[in-house]
């Protein structure tokens, strides 16, 4: 409290140029995962793209965004392979190699963590509710199908929706 009893403001901490400096090249980085999800990326490159070493950059990303660059870039991969999936013109391998995975496995792997069943359940659900609805559901907008079908993160689909 403040001498007239007021609330006295508490100053900011001061602001480290070099963390503003690491978080403006931290979203230049995201940024490319988001617009080059489907090219094959790597730590080191995207680390070399903004001089940084991998190590600082991952243990940064990390720090800011709350998963690792691979993690990060990882979901992006699955979230665009879910939307290919719920077209349904496309195999899983096609949709595998469409998206930047380079190994059908690895890719299985992680879609079953992120999204709670394995890609081909997906494809096989999604083209049957859009039956059911008689089309409708490949009409909804991408964008209202991310906010109901975002893939959690990081090993978090509940374990009753894991096969």
């Amino acid at each position: 409290m403040g001498p007239d009893g007021g609330v006295e403001a508490v100053p900011a901490p001061p602001v480290d140029p070099q963390r503003l400096r690491d978080l403006r090249l931290l979203r230049r980085v995201r940024d490319r995962m988001d617009r080059d999800y489907a090219e094959p990326l790597d730590v080191e490159a995207l680390a070399r793209g903004v001089g940084m070493s991998a190590g600082h950059l991952s243990r940064e990303f990390k720090r800011a965004y709350g998963e690792s660059p691979y993690s990060y870039l990882m979901t992006r991969r699955i979230e665009r392979a879910m939307a290919l999936l719920r077209r349904g013109d496309l195999s899983v391998t096609e949709v595998c190699f469409e998206v930047g995975c380079s190994s059908l496995g690895t890719f299985s792997t992680r879609f079953t963590e992120l999204v709670g069943m394995p890609p081909s359940r997906y494809r096989r659900e999604a083209r049957a509710a859009a039956e059911a609805a008689g089309g409708v559901v490949a009409e909804v907008p991408s964008c209202e199908w991310k906010k109901v079908s975002r893939p959690v993160r990081n090993r978090e689909a509940p374990a009753a929706a894991r096969p």
